[in-house]
């Protein structure tokens, strides 16, 4: 049973830090400097460094995908129209590239095959 509710503890950790992720990235995303679009890029980076640490240190495809979830939530949530009518994510090509990044990115670190134990080297071979 306590199996059980650590890993439970450990998808809610990763659904919110996910989400901190996701908000920065979709706060962030709009940034340029100059050409380059800085903000797309460094937010992009920074999730594919959280979901990759998140799947390698715990080895659990199910922590991951909250993590993922929690990074789509934060972005489709933090995307919309406000209540009193403010948007902070405009309708702009980093925005759609953001928007279809993100899920992608999840989604990609899910599915990703496990690594193949090491095979014990054969001695006289």
């Amino acid at each position: 049973m306590t199996s059980t509710w650590s890993r439970i503890g450990t998808w809610l950790v990763a659904f919110v830090v996910g989400g901190v992720y996701g908000l920065a990235g979709t706060i962030a995303h709009a940034y340029t400097w100059g050409w380059f679009p800085l903000g797309l890029v460094l937010g992009l980076i920074g999730c594919a460094a959280l979901l990759a640490s998140v799947r390698l240190l715990t080895s659990d495809r199910w922590t991951a995908l909250a993590c993922g979830l929690g990074m789509i939530a934060s972005a489709l949530v933090f995307s919309g129209r406000g209540p009193g009518g403010s948007v902070i994510v405009p309708e702009t090509s980093l925005a759609i590239v953001w928007t279809v990044a993100v899920p992608v990115l999840a989604a990609a670190v899910v599915v990703w095959p496990e690594p193949r134990p090491a095979s014990p080297a054969r001695h006289g071979e």
